[in-house]
This record gives structure tokens, sequence and C-alpha cells, in this order.
């Protein structure tokens, strides 16, 4: 069966996508699969795939349509298999909103945070007792687009001062913007992959970007962040971080692979950002940096997704 590696996109993310595919389609030829890249620039050379291909699709494309369920629809009827998680739970993975209230339901921490629109969406609205309770715990604020990736958008913030700015940038990215507590500690990330059927965690990373901030180019420039994998924890901590991150990709349905975002709080208490149904793939990614930790090459990890997609 031959592979289409599905890259590019139109959004903020489609250079980190062009080297995630590039990435992708060099390390399945090499493992001797039938492999070619395809740019998709617009829904409409979507459509066009769709309609005249057939074999395998490996998604890696990031942000809008590629990652949020609508590819991934799309597909589904064309009856053509694909990389990774259905489209319900990329729909749900990639709506922060959506995604953290199933959290939340679940048992899993997520930060504290309301969700706002562009209309009412003033430093006046946000003020009293609701900014109270977000600042309480660090005097902080993540400013975040509710649907983006790549950090694309994102501001934080010491104190009230300047929300109004970090509001309109983020919502240049989406019409709905998250305003969460910042969780002060350290920055982990699990990938989850599944072995026989059964989800399975590879070892945790440590992130430390040497700027302060994971910000889009501490993620994609070379040496803008130091990576501890793996992740220096107790015992303890390493288990309560794997149950979040397993019940995560349980609770949002996820399949062959994703990757959960994490911080650790003062209490060494794990807290989910989110997670990414599509995460890079680039030689600076975190994904290639934890199966090369467990002993599996790039390629063999792509093998991986690609035979447990398939087995789906």
């Amino acid at each position: 069966m031959k592979i289409w590696v599905l890259h590019g996109g139109e959004g903020p993310e489609r250079e980190v996508s062009l080297r995630s595919g590039e990435a992708v389609a060099s390390a399945l030829l090499e493992r001797g699969y039938e492999t070619e890249p395809v740019d998709l620039r617009n829904r409409g050379d979507a459509s066009a795939f769709i309609e005249k291909k057939e074999g395998f699709a490996f998604i890696a494309l990031h942000g809008g349509w590629g990652e949020d369920g609508t590819l991934q629809a799309a597909l589904e009827m064309a009856g053509i298999p694909f990389s990774g998680s259905r489209h319900a739970s990329c729909a749900l993975a990639m709506d922060k909103t959506a995604g953290k209230a199933l959290f939340r339901e679940k048992g899993i921490p997520v930060p504290k945070g309301i969700e706002v629109s562009r209309r009412g969406a003033d430093e006046e609205s946000l003020s009293g007792a609701c900014l109270e309770e977000l600042l309480e715990r660090s005097g902080k604020l993540v400013v975040k687009p509710c649907c983006s990736g790549s950090t694309v958008g994102v501001s934080i913030l010491d104190g009230p001062g300047g929300l109004g700015d970090a509001l309109e940038e983020a919502f240049r990215h989406d019409g709905r913007v998250l305003v969460e507590e910042y969780i002060p500690g350290r920055e982990i990330t699990v990938t989850v992959h599944e072995r026989h059927g059964k989800p399975v965690c590879l070892p945790v990373i440590e992130i430390r970007p040497r700027g302060g901030f994971y910000d889009y180019g501490s993620k994609y420039t070379p040496g803008g962040s130091e990576y501890r994998v793996p992740a220096p924890l107790e015992e303890s901590v390493l288990k309560a971080v794997e149950h979040a991150a397993l019940g995560s990709y349980k609770a949002l349905g996820c399949r062959a692979y994703a990757r959960v975002d994490l911080r650790l709080d003062d209490d060494d208490l794990p807290v989910v950002l989110e997670l990414n149904t599509v995460p890079g793939m680039t030689a600076t990614s975190l994904v290639p940096k934890a199966a090369a930790a467990a002993g599996i090459s790039f390629g063999e990890f792509l093998g991986m997704v690609v035979e447990n997609s398939l087995s789906r």
C-alpha cells in the first residue's frame, strides 16, 4: 500500500508542517515503504487528493482543517485509511475548551480558565471575581487562541495589564480565546502510542526553554531549548504524570499516537495543558526524541503508527 504523506496547509503552522512531512516521508522511505509527499495548500487540494488517490494517508498537517477533524472526516467518508485518531477525537483535542471540559469530567487536572469571544471581550468583562480567581495561583495569566497550536498567538501576562492587547493578538488567529491561570513549575510532555492495541507512554521529556517561555522560536530553533529525556522524576510523580497522560488519551478516544503537554506545579502535581493528535515531526520535535529514548528509531516508530492505524 502506497503511503501519501499529507503536509503543508495554509495556516500559520504551514512551515512546520512542511518540515514534518519531509522528515516523515524520508524516514518511511528509509524503512522501505513506497512513499510520496503531497503538499495540500488548501481544501481544494485536499478534495482533489481524496477524489483521485488510493493508499494510506499519513497526516502531517498541523492546525486548522488538517488537525481539527475536517480532513480526517473526509478521509473516513472516502474510505481512505489514515494515521492517528478519528475525526471526533481530533475535533475535541483541537478545541481546547471542549477538550478540557471533558478532562475535568474525567477527573483530570487542568488549568482554571474562561473562554471569551470578540463580542464583549474587553478588560472590563474579565475583571472582578473571575479574573481574581485566575490570578490567585501565580499572579500570571495565559491568553491563547482556542483552536490553534505551536504557541501561535499565545501571551503570558504578569497580572491583568496588557490583557486587551493579548486578546487582540489571540483573536487574530481564532474567534474564540481562552484566558487561563498560569501554572508555575516544570514543563513536560508525554508521547502516548499503542502496543498490541494498548496505549503506553514513551519516556517523559522535560522542556527547559532557554528564553524562559516555550514559544514558537524555542520549539523550532535548534538550541532554543534544553530537553531532559527521560525527565528526572520521582517514581510517584512519574506514575501520576503517566496516569494523567493516558487518561487524557483515553478520554478523547485517541488512536495510534498522540502527545500530551503538561506542567508540574510547585507540589509536583501534573496539570494537563492540551493533547495533540498530530504532533510535530521535525528534527527538533518531541515525539522523535521520546521514541529515541525508548530505543525506537524514528522510522520504526512511524511504521508502528502506520500499522496501528491500519489495524483500526
